[in-house]
């Protein structure tokens, strides 16, 4: 199995079941299940093992397999800040987040998620944090967070890091990375949408008549010259799917393969300075967004991919990821991340 092959190339492996935008009950009850088939790969960890790892014992593989019982819970669970939906409780989170109106029941959840996890499956575990959590890291064998560096949060990265390799447990950066699009480390949207018009993509999806998904070229335009991202703006109704499309600017998103990959490999600089444990890049693939020779339409510049969709083309960010770990022992020990 694919664990089998990670395990023999030295690599961890991380299994993060997810259950998005359900109440915690119902995600205690899919963690349970979840872990159990993870204990089962767990056992079955060395058996059968290929010559190749033979130097590794078969416990010491069995340790390498780690289950992360949630990722930012805060957000994608029901119940831990306001709003029914993941749209309605990353709209505008400031003020509950300040106000500190999730940090009880997050921590109810977290104690709740370990303490299943721990009687279902035997190995390590851990769990993917926003920044902004305060987790009891005593409930867990590795620390997680999902730390992206861009303009709003570069002034104070390195700080974030620290503060979490104090807690004395090897930190494991669950989710970094950047999109490929000229600006998008000073794109205050890095982590919501990014250039994507998601309405237009939701739509082709369901195969509504002349829509194609594409991007929001205005805004492109505008963090190329270094103008405001959110001006006011007229917007047209498609007259068949009645949406709201934003009309073409002449000046459209340019592709930055180059921009991705530096940051990408500086990240993984950063890491290794600051002796992080391990790193999982945001993402080996992104299925949604396709690439396109017309720059309207190239979902994939707004893509935190390392290849393109369907092509399979190996990206920039690729080859810096490649680099960077072909430097054998002492490297970081988990380069990929997949949903």
């Amino acid at each position: 199995m694919a664990a089998e092959d990670a395990l023999d190339l030295g690599l961890d492996v991380w299994l993060s079941p997810e259950l998005w935008n359900h109440t915690p009950e119902r995600t205690l009850a899919y963690l349970a299940e979840a872990a159990r088939h993870a204990e089962t790969i767990r056992t079955a960890a060395g058996v059968g093992a290929s010559a190749s790892a033979a130097a590794a014992p078969m416990a010491g593989r069995r340790e390498r397999v780690v289950l992360s019982v949630a990722t930012e819970a805060s957000f994608f669970l029901r119940g831990i800040l306001p709003g029914r939906t993941f749209a309605a409780r990353t709209k505008n989170p400031a003020a509950a987040i300040r106000a500190g109106r999730h940090v009880e029941p997050l921590a109810k959840f977290l104690a709740d998620a370990a303490a299943v996890a721990r009687r279902e499956f035997g190995g390590p575990i851990s769990y993917a944090s926003l920044p902004f959590e305060r987790v009891d890291w005593g409930l867990f064998d590795f620390v997680g967070v999902d730390h992206y560096r861009y303009v709003t949060s570069e002034p104070h990265y390195e700080r974030i890091l620290e503060r979490h390799l104090r807690h004395g447990k090897p930190l494991v950066i669950t989710e970094f990375g950047m999109r490929a699009y000229r600006g998008a480390e000073l794109d205050p949207d890095l982590l919501t949408t990014g250039l994507i018009s998601w309405p237009t993509v939701a739509l082709s999806a369901r195969r509504v008549p002349f829509i194609r998904p594409r991007l929001q070229t205005g805004k492109a335009a505008r963090l190329q010259t270094g103008e405001p991202t959110h001006p006011q703006s007229s917007e047209t109704t498609h007259p068949q799917a009645g949406k709201a499309t934003r009309p073409q600017a002449s000046k459209g998103p340019l592709r930055d393969e180059a921009l991705q990959a530096r940051r990408v490999a500086e990240d993984l600089a950063i890491f290794e300075r600051m002796r992080v444990a391990g790193a999982f890049v945001t993402q080996f693939d992104e299925p949604l967004l396709t690439h396109d020779a017309d720059p309207r339409f190239d979902l994939d510049m707004s893509g935190f991919s390392l290849v393109t969709t369907p092509q399979r083309k190996k990206k920039e960010a690729f080859h810096a990821v490649a680099h960077h770990y072909a430097g054998g022992p002492g490297r970081l020990g988990v380069p990929f991340s997949q949903p």
